[in-house]
């Protein structure tokens, strides 16, 4: 069963903002925030840090072997 949900028109472009920018639908954005506690924030500044991420990545601007090992490192001495 569907049910409608009147919201602002803020909060309806934020919804089709993140849509846009993600492979979410409407629905599912909405459904994420209210089953799991993500607000619409956290969702807009989590898509922003994979983007930014995805673009560092493709200016090679991304860890080195040595980074990487660091890390490994440092977890795996417990």
């Amino acid at each position: 069963m569907k049910n409608k949900v009147d919201i602002s028109d803020d909060l309806s472009r934020r919804i089709d903002m993140l849509a846009e920018r993600s492979t979410l639908t409407r629905s599912q954005i909405i459904e994420d925030a209210l089953s799991h506690g993500r607000s619409l924030a956290w969702q807009e500044k989590w898509i922003a840090g994979v983007q930014a991420g995805i673009e560092d990545a493709d200016r090679g601007s991304f860890a080195t072997d040595e980074d990487i090992a660091a890390v490994l490192n440092k977890y795996s001495q417990a």
